[in-house]
């Protein structure tokens, strides 16, 4: 039996080695998760909320569309929209108006958000070094490559499977299409 199957009480073998380490790593990302999340819980945020945060504290002083915030979040969110309102209530974002395009609006860290993101900075460190203690410096570098060429194959089936989904939906016609018939 091995450790995973062990750790989940799982009495059968998985099907593949394949099978094992996606359990493994959902496993192994949720306990990190958990890890950080109980550092953020004392700030009143949420790993997604933090995550955003940073990627605002990044872009500097001119922010970000909602839409680049979205691309750029560790885990994929259909209501960033929420999350940015969230953030907002609590003082730590602003929205400002394009002035170009006043269509598009531009989301900014406010000064309350860097000095909450100041503060708990090296706690968050902290908790990320504890979920690698016992790894090694040549373990983590392996990991980590490991991991890139992970997520590059998944990329890659994630764009086939989109194109594919796009592909094989019915097209929708205009209104005025399907009366010329």
């Amino acid at each position: 039996m091995t450790s995973i199957q062990r750790e989940i009480r799982q009495g059968k073998p998985f099907a593949d080695k394949a099978a094992e380490a996606t359990v493994a790593l959902m496993r192994t990302a949720d306990l990190v998760r958990r890890n950080i999340a109980a550092v953020l819980e004392r700030s009143d945020l949420t790993t997604q909320q933090y995550n955003v945060l940073r990627i605002l504290r990044g872009a500097g002083p001119k922010g970000l569309p909602t839409l680049d915030i979205a691309e750029r979040m560790i885990e994929e969110t259909p209501g960033i929209t929420r999350l940015i309102d969230r953030l907002e209530a609590k003082q730590l974002v602003s929205r400002l108006r394009c002035q170009t395009d006043r269509r598009q609006v531009f989301c900014v860290i406010t000064k309350e958000g860097l000095l909450l993101l100041a503060s708990i900075d090296k706690p968050v460190l902290a908790a990320g070094d504890e979920a690698f203690a016992s790894l090694g410096k040549r373990e983590l570098e392996q990991l980590l490559s490991l991991l890139d060429r992970a997520r590059q194959g998944l990329h890659s089936c994630l764009a086939t499977q989109r194109a594919a989904n796009q592909s094989s939906r019915p097209r929708r016609q205009s209104a005025g299409a399907s009366l010329r018939r």
